[in-house]
């Protein structure tokens, strides 16, 4: 790529030295609309030649190719019919004129572009080019192509290449591919054509720079360079697994294997074979453990092992897959909302995509998932009764009530035709209060009397609802534009004997995510387990591994 963009800044200087020597060029094409040849004349008028470069873009409308062109395109080159829709709409847009060229020849532009189709992989993303060795060859001049004049078949290849670009980077694998792994968050509406055209009237200088997906994606893509180059360098050595915990104040061996391994990755900023586990080391192991969502107490033991040495191949892997997320997701989300991320057991709140506050959640068993989705926070219900769902009800309750005649009375529920349901107080399992954003999948934020369970590093303990850490303060918060809504009465509230619903007067979108990987509101990498076993399947599909495991 080095060698393209060398070749094209030479290209360039000499394209504007002989035009500010008065060279006249003249172009021909055919316009669509009359049939008439057009001839364009470029004076001898430009400024003094710019050696920088800028490469500014000017959307001409008087280079023009007939329309016929594009269904004979797709004829000779039949791997773009999915993209003939996308294509046909643009070129009409444009009244058929280059979209790639203007009077001095290709603008910069399409020397990105390029760029961007050849580095495709940088993206994460490791799929086949449609016809590479064809754009190759008209891309650097083996194909007889001057780039000086407008060249019908390039244009046309470069927009087709645009449209693959696009639905691989920007879109990613589509309905169907978020079907196949459960995956139902709202998928970013776009218009290829419209933002193709955006594209066109930027400053060369941003083209693709503000890619429209998700903000979290450019993040990822930093990432996956940086861990990219620490796999080029050998990644790093697996520790062995000692006899019992390592911590401050220890000398050995493993210490050492510690500290290089932190190094590595930029948890310790200083390099030394040092084998006394000192003060550096222990926030080195701290930093370590945030990032990774253990415990953060310093101390090296099986935990903090097992993701030490996770091969940096995986590491880039697992980047790879959730860059493939961010495609699917909204590109800005305004005012306020919510996301619980199950990987991380944690809900956070935004506010106009700056992060307010997190507090720590419980999430599904691997055999009870929590569904992936979004929905409307519309309702708060204090003191509420817990309405045993049907399969708990067979699969749980009933057995146990076969084995205690007292169990019902016991665990305060009560018969309500044939539905069983759990009295409100501080024994429900749903705790004082629960948080309703009406969804087929029938899943609800609430508290939970089991307070301990927020204390464990992984939290998938319920059936598929969430429970949260600080019910009180999630109550207030969606309530604080609800002035009648005080503390005391939210505390009396939820500590009622009688089940109280509260319609809110703000809603608050809600998006149950899945990220494995991600960079935090800090600049760091985060990383966790695939507790629900999705990574290796959706990398399956975007990334086509001969040497599949």
């Amino acid at each position: 790529m080095l060698f393209i963009r060398y070749k094209f800044v030479l290209s360039s200087i000499l394209l504007i030295l002989i035009f500010y020597a008065g060279t006249t060029f003249l172009f021909s094409c055919q316009n669509h609309s009359n049939g008439q040849k057009q001839t364009v004349q470029v004076k001898d008028t430009l400024p003094p030649p710019d050696l920088s470069i800028p490469g500014g873009f000017s959307d001409q409308q008087s280079l023009f190719f007939d329309s016929s062109f594009v269904h004979e395109f797709i004829l000779h080159y039949p791997k773009w019919k999915p993209y003939e829709k996308e294509i046909h709409g643009f070129y009409q847009k444009r009244n058929y004129a280059y979209a790639w060229y203007d009077q001095q020849g290709m603008i910069e532009q399409a020397w990105n572009l390029y760029n961007k189709i050849e580095n495709i992989a940088a993206e994460g993303v490791n799929v086949p080019l449609l016809y590479e060795p064809e754009l190759h060859r008209m891309m650097d001049d083996t194909a007889g192509i001057d780039h000086h004049r407008p060249d019908v078949l390039l244009d046309v290849m470069l927009t087709s290449q645009y449209f693959f670009y696009a639905k691989h980077i920007w879109t990613g694998l589509g309905k169907a591919g978020m079907d196949a792994i459960a995956w139902d968050l709202p998928r970013k509406k776009m218009s290829y054509e419209q933002y193709l055209d955006s594209l066109l009237n930027m400053p060369s200088s941003e083209f693709m720079m503000h890619e429209p997906v998700y903000p979290q994606y450019k993040k990822l893509k930093e990432q996956l360079t940086i861990y990219r180059r620490i796999a080029g360098e050998g990644g790093w050595d697996t520790i062995p697994m000692p006899k019992k915990s390592v911590r401050k104040g220890d000398s050995s061996l493993i210490v050492t294997a510690i500290r290089m391994r932190l190094f590595k990755t930029n948890d310790l900023t200083t390099s030394m074979t040092n084998a006394v586990f000192d003060d550096a080391l222990e926030k080195a192991v701290i930093h370590f453990q945030k990032r990774h969502g253990l415990t953060e107490d310093g101390v090296v033991g099986k935990s903090v092992i097992e993701a030490m040495n996770v091969r940096v191949e995986k590491r880039i892997e697992q980047i790879i897959v959730n860059m493939e997320r961010c495609r699917w997701l909204p590109v800005q989300l305004k005012d306020e909302y919510f996301v619980i991320n199950i990987p991380e057991f944690k809900f956070h709140a935004y506010a106009d995509d700056t992060l307010k506050w997190s507090m720590k959640v419980v999430v599904g068993k691997s055999i009870t998932e929590t569904a992936i989705f979004t929905g409307i926070m519309k309702y708060v219900v204090f003191a509420p009764y817990w309405n045993v769902p049907e399969s708990i009800l067979t699969t749980e309750i009933m057995p146990a009530i076969s084995k205690n005649s007292r169990y019902v009375e016991n665990n305060h529920m009560e018969w309500v035709n044939k539905s069983l349901r759990q009295k409100p107080g501080r024994w429900n399992a749903l705790g004082k209060v629960k948080f309703l954003f009406p969804n087929s999948h029938n899943i609800y934020l609430h508290d939970t009397p089991s307070k301990d369970l927020f204390q464990r590093d992984q939290r998938t303990f319920s059936h598929g609802c969430i429970r949260v850490e600080q019910p009180k303060k999630l109550a207030q918060y969606v309530l604080r534009n609800q002035p009648e809504w005080t503390e005391q009465r939210i505390d009396s509230a939820m500590n009622g004997e009688k089940e109280l619903y509260v319609t809110l007067k703000k809603t608050y979108p809600v998006f149950i995510a899945y990220f494995t990987s991600w960079v935090d509101d800090k600049g760091l990498m985060n990383f966790r387990k695939d507790i629900y076993k999705k990574d290796e399947r959706l990398l399956n599909m975007i990334i086509d591994r001969k040497d599949k495991k």
